[in-house]
């Protein structure tokens, strides 16, 4: 008679080299999430049956806030300047570890973050993002506040010297 018991199968399946560390089940979809990446995998709509899994890497994930009162976690990614940011919302009644994976993996994932005012408090924020494993260069991006115009020379000058700037007090990485 064996003592191990043999947990229940996931329904999340992680690439080769990863291991879930967390998951949770969502109205919408099941969670799981790695080292390296939060893993959706939809459901069908209406059916239980589960379909497409979804891999983002911890680093393309721009911010995740749960709201407790709704039972909401929503992710949205990191994006490209003057396209839709993909953005996700899940109802997830019993999150368990996922949203402390989640936010741990997010805030690691941030090398450096700086505001640079433009005009008054409006501004650039650069901000350099590592994958978990450290095996990715360093991906620098540009966020620009509300009302900041990306297609300015002028801001496009001053984005690109505060990221020279950044660039060269982190040194390399």
């Amino acid at each position: 008679m064996s003592l191990l018991r043999r947990r229940p199968r996931s329904a999340v399946r992680v690439e080769r080299g990863e291991r879930l560390l967390a998951e949770a089940v969502a109205t919408e979809a099941h969670l799981g999430g790695t080292r390296d990446a939060l893993y959706v995998v939809h459901r069908h709509p209406g059916r239980m049956e589960l379909t497409e899994t979804v891999r983002i890497p911890w680093e393309e994930v721009e911010a995740a806030d749960w709201d407790q009162e709704t039972s909401v976690l929503r992710v949205s990614e990191v994006g490209t300047w003057g396209e839709p940011r993909p953005e996700h919302a899940f109802t997830v009644e019993e999150p368990g570890r996922l949203l402390e994976l989640v936010r741990e993996r997010v805030t690691a994932s941030v090398v450096l973050q700086r505001h640079v005012p433009l005009a008054g408090r409006r501004g650039v924020r650069v901000v350099a993002r590592r994958a978990p494993r450290g095996d990715q260069p360093v991906r620098w991006l540009y966020e620009y506040d509300e009302g900041v115009d990306p297609d300015d020379p002028d801001v496009r000058r001053a984005a690109e010297a505060a990221l020279a700037q950044a660039q060269s007090d982190v040194g390399p990485l």
